[in-house]
């Protein structure tokens, strides 16, 4: 096995295109624990921390062909560990700024309302919208909302990033509450 050690991060980068998973796994040894490092240290999470690394050597290996390297390894992967876990502080901002949302619209439905309300149609305009979701927005939607799978239960089994998962719950919550408005919430 050759030793990676003596060459300079450019050169890793740009044998990591030409010889792939021998550089990556050097890489990978060398940077794991600073890179959970300083993610743990920012999230206080050990499990997301260690997804902060997973995602960040997975997009380092999506990106191996084209990986144009302007200084060094190491400011890489601190810019990288910074810039996912402000992603991720973001996606959980927005989650808790739509449940306190969702909470809200449920307190401007007064009593005489609910009473008024079909439930049944309610519940029969729900499916519609949600049979009407793109196939992957609806299996997604359904694993977390009937199954109670978390995002990276979702995620591992669809074989997706947690991003992924993401991106289809806002689009699937985004198109319900178009149809709903503010009974959303007595649905779910």
């Amino acid at each position: 096995m050759r030793s990676y050690s003596t060459f300079t991060d450019v050169e890793l980068a740009g044998l990591l295109a030409v010889e792939g998973e021998a550089v990556f796994r050097y890489l990978y040894d060398k940077y794991w624990n600073k890179i959970y490092v300083i993610a743990r240290h920012r999230l206080n999470d050990a499990t997301e921390a260690e997804e902060v690394v997973q995602d960040i050597f997975t997009n380092l290996w999506r990106r191996r062909s084209t990986l144009n390297l302007n200084h060094n390894f190491d400011s890489y992967f601190a810019v990288a560990a910074k810039f996912e876990v402000l992603n991720r502080l973001s996606r959980s901002a927005r989650a808790t700024a739509f449940e306190k949302e969702m909470a809200a619209s449920l307190n401007t439905v007064d009593e005489s309302t609910i009473q008024q309300l079909d439930y049944a149609e309610l519940q029969r305009l729900f499916h519609l919208t949600v049979n009407a979701l793109p196939e992957k927005c609806r299996i997604i939607f359904h694993l977390q909302h009937e199954k109670g799978y978390t995002h990276q239960q979702i995620a591992e089994e669809l074989g997706i990033s947690t991003k992924t998962v993401d991106a289809q719950l806002v689009k699937a919550r985004k198109t319900l509450r178009g149809a709903l408005g503010n009974l959303l919430g007595l649905v779910l």
